[in-house]
């Protein structure tokens, strides 16, 4: 009676030689064949590959898309006032004006955070649909509890959740096509 000894089997492709093959036996060697053939197509037909300061090369190097304002560290500072103005509201600070720092700094930071979604988000890099919805419900919310004096409380959530439902598809569409098809990234 002949016992079958059963495990897992490598897959092999057929009898092709493995040292001698153009591709190579290591990941290293098959990783610069990889680049080899990629840079011969791009040479073979360069209005294929992406230029190098273009969008697509970036996205593809997995860089975020540049801020409208060049180089300027805008965001950065935005932030670093926020923590500069929550550190002293925390420490240095009491009542109305220690109120007043820390929402200051709640906003400051809101919205340097918010900034890198939106340009994410809108370049097709980072899918932030929920965030920016979100974003856009808080500030009808906001400007309806501003603007109207008396109302009931339904009225701004149901208002609240009409605006996140239409952003939240709106943005989702948006993003689909500046990504290229995908929902998300």
């Amino acid at each position: 009676m002949a016992v079958e000894t059963m495990g897992k089997r490598s897959r092999k492709r057929g009898d092709a030689p493995r040292s001698s093959s153009k591709a190579g036996s290591t990941r290293a060697e098959r990783d610069e064949a990889r680049r080899m053939r990629a840079s011969q197509t791009a040479q073979a037909d360069p209005a294929s590959s992406p230029v190098p300061g273009s969008r697509s090369a970036a996205r593809r190097r997995g860089e975020r898309p540049p801020p409208p304002w060049g180089s300027f560290p805008l965001t950065e500072l935005t932030v670093f006032i926020a923590l500069v103005l929550g550190v002293i509201g925390l420490l240095f600070s009491s009542g109305d004006r220690q109120r007043t720092l820390i929402v200051g700094a709640m906003v400051l930071g809101s919205l340097g955070g918010l900034e890198i979604s939106i340009r994410d988000h809108f370049a097709g890099f980072r899918s932030h649909t929920t965030l920016l919805a979100g974003a856009a419900t808080m500030g009808t919310v906001l400007v309806i509890f501003v603007a109207v004096d008396k109302i009931p409380a339904y009225v701004p959530l149901a208002v609240g959740g009409l605006v996140f439902a239409g952003s939240f598809f709106a943005l989702r569409e948006v993003f689909k096509r500046r990504s290229g098809g995908l929902g998300f990234r």
